[in-house]
């Protein structure tokens, strides 16, 4: 599997990370551990977490995800084998459990990264990331930008400083930033460049055929300033391996779980989806093979995060990192987007 530098950094991280979300909710212990022995030995090095996993998010579950990838470590041996990335909870009163309410001061950074060392049984983490930023501001699915200073929380000087102690102690290795946006992101950088302290080195935000959003403004700024991005939700919730088409809710699948999650189910989506579909079985190839290597073979993105909750669609999800689309299929694919732009922003 393609190595690719993460950031400015000295790591190389696989072309596909492993995305855990669903550990501790729709997989068992048992089922994680045999993702990642089939994940590592198809080439992938890189995993990523957060605190508040699983989703959906619940007290009764929270940690859980780390806390299976620390007894796989304690197992396997293979902790230095793996480049770790985990997240810190931003500002969220539906997560009243987590510290009555996580905040992105130092206090709850640095108790929040003690936490999760804990469950992962390591004392670093490779790539720590700010879950969301500490203000109101255009992301999960917001696609217009409101400006409400009154709603900023911790000020970004005051969280990047923790970040730099973390890098200077070790217990991280480098930060990253998600569900940013190119203010916030530039912000960061002109911030730490001010201060003398380390730069982000990478953006975990949404990308994939249904919400290519980040190329409007955001791919610039990953390439020059090299901070790629690590793609979540490629598939869309699955939307895009064409399971869920003509209202079919397919058994123990996300979308049929699970109400909360609407945000590729709309009349637009399934209209783009069918006809992604299309393309793809006209290439001989499958649906969800075309929207994870389009997703994989962008310029901007350092990392695809594939995530899976059975092995088969696991090895299927790996595979794809071998496939190069052709010119004529991404023909194909942007003549659709034209046509059907960004339907789940």
């Amino acid at each position: 599997m393609q190595k690719r530098p993460l950031g400015a950094t000295e790591l190389e991280v696989s072309s596909l990370c492993l995305g855990t979300m669903s550990w501790g909710e729709q997989n068992t212990e048992a089922e994680a551990h045999a993702q990642m022995d089939m994940a590592v030995a198809a080439g992938i090095n890189f995993f990523d977490a957060a605190e508040m996993y699983p989703v959906p998010p619940k007290p009764e579950t929270q940690g859980l995800t780390e806390q299976y990838i620390g007894t796989w470590f304690a197992k396997s041996g293979k902790r230095s084998d793996v480049i770790l990335a985990t997240k810190v909870a931003g500002p969220a009163e539906w997560l009243s459990y987590i510290r009555k309410g996580p905040e992105l001061n130092r206090e709850h950074i640095e108790a929040a990264l003690d936490a999760s060392l804990k469950r992962l049984q390591t004392y670093y983490v490779d790539l720590y990331q700010i879950h969301w930023p500490a203000r109101a501001t255009n992301f999960f699915g917001q696609l217009g930008y409101t400006h409400q200073p009154e709603k900023d929380r911790t000020p970004m000087e005051e969280t990047l400083a923790v970040m730099a102690d973390l890098v200077s102690q070790g217990k991280i290795r480098h930060y990253g930033l998600s569900n940013e946006t190119p203010w916030g992101t530039l912000q960061a950088m002109m911030i730490a460049d001010k201060n003398g302290w380390p730069r982000p080195v990478s953006g975990q935000n949404p990308y994939n055929l249904l919400n290519r959003t980040y190329e409007v403004g955001m791919a610039e700024v990953s390439l020059r300033e090299q901070a790629g991005l690590l793609a979540y939700s490629p598939l869309a919730f699955g939307v895009l391996s064409g399971k869920y088409l003509n209202g079919a809710r397919p058994e123990k699948a996300r979308l049929t779980l699970y109400e909360r999650f609407t945000r590729y189910t709309s009349e637009a989506a399934e209209v783009a989806t069918a006809q992604y579909v299309d393309v793809a079985r006209e290439f001989g190839i499958s649906p969800s093979t075309l929207a994870l290597a389009f997703v994989t073979q962008q310029p901007f993105v350092t990392s695809n995060i594939i995530g899976a909750t059975t092995l088969p669609q696991l090895e299927e999800n790996l595979a794809s990192a071998e496939v190069v689309l052709s010119d004529e299929i991404l023909e194909r694919i942007n003549a659709i987007h034209h046509a059907n732009s960004n339907p789940c922003p």
